[in-house]
């Protein structure tokens, strides 16, 4: 184990002792939201010092085993027991590393998903229309609902732009490096002559605003605007102004909804994501004052940077950001991202862990 590592068990097992004290005292009980923060950190640290006294025991079991390797009579038996306590503490070496790494909050919550076409016309709206598809088969696979809150049809029958609400356990961190430019290199349907054309779209993935924590929105600083919505939903949706439209005039942020034939309930959705995009905004500034050198490509704000390009020739999806390329086109069109998903979460994953080495070697 590596000695920073070491050295954040340790203070985590101070932390526990300290949480112990703190549970028992008589008014926490009287602050029920206090109590139940508390209470989740004593349990997730109660977890991690379970793993970390199993990978204890299993380095003395290899110790011990090292030590009867020199006697002939129990070195057969010493040499297996050798080899399966290594292989345990390795694997639960592993698996403390990942529970040492800090947790993002926002993964836990519910998302918005934009896509919308960029360059290349009928056939980038095409592409998002595609790209919806992925999106939506891959929340069927792991068990996320999602829900189509506005869409603007193109006349071949892609996006111009759609918007997501996805729920589900770890919606955000499941789609969260989705956000960027996606890139799609195909002859369009609409190419006479079958010439490769290259199309893109946007991608924007933001956790939705905890109601607790979302900024404060003046309602004077808001535009409301109602229309008739477009696209199915029958006769009612059509005749009357269900469909909402409301923009930020200080920022410009604008959020619509009308998936719903109640006009108060568009307005209620569309609140939510106008704050989840005020919220993103405002962490964004935040990180920028904070560490204005940083700049990481599995957490940067800039939505325009082309994070994945999906070649029809040659049937391969090259993720950049990690020089990740797969040839499985047709299989990941069809939402089987799962190894994209968990080599970003990897690579996020160890650069976490060489932040946690940097800070705690300070």
């Amino acid at each position: 184990m590596k000695p920073f590592m070491l050295a954040a068990l340790q203070q985590q097992q101070q932390r526990l002792t300290e949480l112990d004290a703190q549970l028992s005292a008589p008014d926490v009980v009287q602050n029920l939201q206090r109590y139940r923060a508390l209470s989740q950190e004593h349990a997730e640290l109660s977890d991690l010092m379970a793993v970390f006294r199993r990978y204890q025991a299993a380095q003395a079991d290899a110790a011990q085993a090292q030590d009867w390797l020199s006697d002939p009579e129990l070195k057969e038996m010493a040499a297996e027991e050798l080899e399966r306590a290594q292989a345990q503490a390795q694997a639960l070496d592993e698996q403390l590393q990942t529970m040492l790494l800090p947790r993002d909050p926002d993964d836990e919550r519910a998302a918005f998903m934009e896509i919308r076409a960029g360059t290349g016309g009928d056939e980038s709206a095409l592409f998002a229309g595609d790209l919806l598809r992925m999106y939506t088969r891959y929340c069927e696979t792991v068990g996320l609902r999602v829900e189509v809150m506005s869409a603007s049809d193109s006349e071949l029958g892609g996006y111009k732009d759609v918007t997501l609400h996805v729920t589900g356990h770890q919606a955000y961190g499941r789609l969260r490096f989705e956000s960027g430019g996606h890139r799609v290199q195909r002859v369009p349907a609409t190419e006479a002559q079958g010439r490769i054309h290259t199309s893109a779209c946007s991608v924007v993935v933001l956790p939705e605003a905890d109601e607790a924590e979302a900024v404060a929105i003046n309602p004077a600083d808001l535009r409301i605007d109602t229309f008739r919505a477009s696209g199915a939903g029958g006769q009612h949706i059509n005749k009357t102004d269900s469909a909402v439209r409301i923009t930020h005039l200080p920022t410009g942020l604008v959020a619509e909804c009308q998936d719903d034939r109640s006009q108060h309930r568009n307005r209620a959705k569309a609140m939510a994501v106008l704050a989840s995009r005020l919220q993103e905004r405002e962490r964004l500034e935040r990180e920028a004052r904070d560490s204005a050198t940083r700049r990481s490509l599995l957490s940067s704000g800039d939505r325009s940077d082309r994070i994945r390009t999906y070649n029809y020739p040659q049937g391969r999806v090259t993720d950049h950001r990690i020089n990740l390329t797969l040839y499985k086109l047709p299989m990941i069109m069809e939402g089987d991202l799962q190894d994209i998903v968990h080599a970003l979460q990897v690579a996020r994953g160890t650069e976490l862990l060489a932040e946690l080495e940097q800070r705690l070697s300070a």
